[in-house]
């Protein structure tokens, strides 16, 4: 069953570090089946009891998996495992599309900001006992969220919209508790999930957002949290619609005890109207992150909410890292008041490079998906396949693996740094490495 292994320790604790360490060296591999409960506790001698304790901790870190009277084996993908580790290197002469950056030509430069808030900084510097959050940040912050039609809330900065995210779900949920989330959707959420000992449960998305029906069989199935990509879904370049935003605020008003996180990543490059679904879940969260707009080394975002998830928030990075440099809310601060990104032309530079490869694709036969944000998903038959026939045709893209649960295959193209020349070039690419592929919606 183990092969040469051993599983060792006395304490629930030992055990449990035991296995981990064995599937972090590669000594357990995926799908490895462990040893019954009670077979386990005789070889070790200790209280079944105690081999419980450890593969329930082991299970909450989602290193491992049960499946009832089948057992408890080693999870295909550990939640250690980093979807960005399923990818392909671009070497010298191909073109690498695939890392889900924006143009950097596109980002405002920083110097100017930089240095006001390193002024700013030197006439008044920030100290232990300072209040976290910027006042002249979380005016800004509130006055856009209200601008969108978002409900008041309190403000809190995060390292990042994956911090954010996290830390609702912390604030809210245990391990054990399922999300519905995006399929396809963002791998580093996909791989949050599992990592915080929560299961994943996939929501079919189109062109207009995840699908109501999918929604409510989620929240049905016992879903706890939901997290929604507002606008520029990654992988799909979604958009949540009115009508559709509409229909999942009436699925989430029958559940109002769910956790609703919007992600509004695509803030700053995206000018398609902002449909919010705040307020139709008792708890709620809305995050905006500067990375792509700004730049994604800036890690910072703001959200708002309900008083009682923000709070919680507000609490645990009391208790960790205190705040988010005030050097960084600065120069946010100086970003925003300058307008030092057009949002209109980012979003039509964007646009011009999506749009012509979903055209240029469709004329190919190819029903490509992209209707807002820096991405292109495209199905294909064979996902292994086409990565390989793309590389050696001069282009990298993303696997669809990074992305997906249980969607049919596709692949990730950034637009980014696409030229108009580009266009036709790695269109061909694609209808050449997809094959024809049926118009139907994607999840």
């Amino acid at each position: 069953m183990l092969g040469e292994y051993r599983i060792a320790g006395r304490r629930a604790a030992e055990i449990a570090a035991s296995v981990e360490q064995a599937v972090g060296s590669g000594e357990l591999s995926p799908g490895q089946l462990l040893p019954p409960l009670r077979e386990l506790a005789q070889q070790l001698e200790v209280n079944p009891n105690t081999v419980a304790a450890a593969y329930r901790t082991l299970r909450d870190r989602g290193v491992i998996e049960t499946a009832g009277r089948r057992g408890s084996r080693v999870r295909a993908r550990p939640a250690s495992t980093s979807r960005e580790a399923i990818g392909v290197d671009a070497p010298p002469g191909v073109v690498d599309v695939s890392s889900g950056n924006p143009d950097v030509a596109l980002l405002p430069p920083l110097g100017g900001a930089l240095a006001e808030a390193a002024a700013r900084n030197a006439r008044r510097p920030a100290l232990y006992g300072d209040v976290p959050i910027s006042a002249e940040l979380a005016e800004q912050a509130k006055a856009a969220f209200a601008a969108d039609g978002v409900p008041d809330g309190p403000i809190a900065v995060t390292s990042g919209a994956l911090d954010a995210i996290e830390r609702v779900l912390a604030a809210h949920l245990r391990p054990g508790d399922a999300v519905a989330v995006e399929d396809p959707g963002w791998g580093s959420v996909l791989d949050l999930i599992p990592a915080l000992g929560l299961r994943a449960v996939p929501v079919a998305v189109d062109d207009d957002g995840p699908l109501p029906q999918d929604v409510e069989c989620a929240l049905r199935q016992g879903a706890r949290a939901l997290v929604v990509t507002c606008r520029a879904q990654n992988p799909t370049g979604a958009a949540v619609t009115g009508p559709r935003a509409d229909s999942i605020r009436s699925v989430l008003e029958s559940h109002p005890e769910v956790v609703l996180i919007e992600d509004d990543h695509g803030h700053g490059i995206v000018d398609l109207p902002f449909h919010a679904l705040a307020g139709s879940s008792g708890r709620w969260a809305l995050v905006r992150s500067t990375a792509k707009a700004y730049g994604p080394d800036l890690r910072l975002a703001v959200l708002t909410g309900d008083p009682v998830t923000i709070d919680r928030v507000r609490g645990r990075l009391r208790l960790g890292p205190g705040w988010v440099s005030h050097l960084l809310q600065d120069v946010v601060v100086q970003l925003w008041r300058s307008g030092a990104v057009d949002t209109a032309a980012v979003a039509a530079a964007y646009g011009a490079r999506r749009d012509g490869l979903v055209r240029a694709l469709r004329e190919r036969g190819i029903a490509a998906h992209g209707r807002s944000g820096i991405n292109v998903w495209v199905p294909v038959a064979d996902e292994t396949g086409a990565v390989a026939r793309l590389l050696q045709s001069g282009w990298a893209v993303a696997p669809g693996a990074r992305f997906r649960m249980s969607s049919p295959p596709g692949v990730r193209v950034t637009v980014s740094t696409l030229s108009d020349d580009d266009i036709g070039p790695v269109a061909d690419a694609l209808a050449s490495a997809a094959g024809p592929a049926p118009s139907v919606r994607y999840g």
